[in-house]
């Protein structure tokens, strides 16, 4: 699927993320990892803006999507929450950014869709200084064999009408990009990855 179609697709999609986002979907996972996040923070496909509402009130955000309507309701969401927010209209994977600028860099929910996820997982590592934090809240395969196989099975399908995968094995993913994971969690019969790494430098 091109980019610009993938764009379209999102655009459409922003009203259902804003209301996930009023109704706090994901609070639980979304509170106990975002609340970490520190300092000069980075936050690839913001989306709704869902995260703002639990980042500590002392961080600065530099937020990007490559979606309009999405960056508009991300924009609505970070001064309800009296965060200090820049905004990037900008796909993550043709993204550029200085080495070692931020203290934390967050994804929630974003790479079940990226083209190249090895790449922007090695882009996100040289972005974050060294003894950064990279938080991540992520869906992909699940680790039971049965729910797993009906993801591998309706993936096509959930990739056309939504613009991700679901059958993406996160943990593999991270680790062919040599990450420093310190700590991971596996929610909603292991298909929803809660991580904390830092970039290995």
């Amino acid at each position: 699927m091109s980019t610009e179609k993938l764009i379209r697709k999102f655009d459409k999609q922003a009203k259902i993320y804003e209301m996930r986002r009023r109704k706090q979907s994901e609070k639980k996972w979304r509170e106990k990892l975002i609340r970490c996040a520190k300092g000069r923070v980075l936050e690839v496909g913001v989306g709704a803006g869902a995260n703002f509402h639990f980042y500590p009130k002392d961080v600065e955000v530099t937020a990007v999507d490559f979606s309009k309507e999405m960056m508009s309701r991300a924009k609505e969401a970070a001064a309800e929450s009296g965060i200090q927010a820049e905004f990037t209209l900008s796909d993550v994977e043709s993204l550029s950014f200085p080495d070692d600028l931020f203290d934390t860099i967050v994804s929630t929910l974003t790479f079940c869709g990226y083209e190249d996820p090895h790449r922007v997982l090695s882009n996100i590592q040289k972005w974050c200084k060294p003894g950064g934090q990279i938080l991540l809240m992520e869906h992909g395969i699940s680790s039971y064999r049965f729910v797993g196989r009906i993801q591998k099975m309706v993936d096509p399908l959930f990739k056309k009408m939504v613009g991700c995968h679901l059958k993406r094995d996160i943990l593999q993913i991270l680790k062919n990009t040599n990450l420093n994971i310190k700590k991971v969690e596996r929610h909603m019969l292991g298909a929803v990855y809660l991580v904390w790494a830092a970039p290995n430098k």
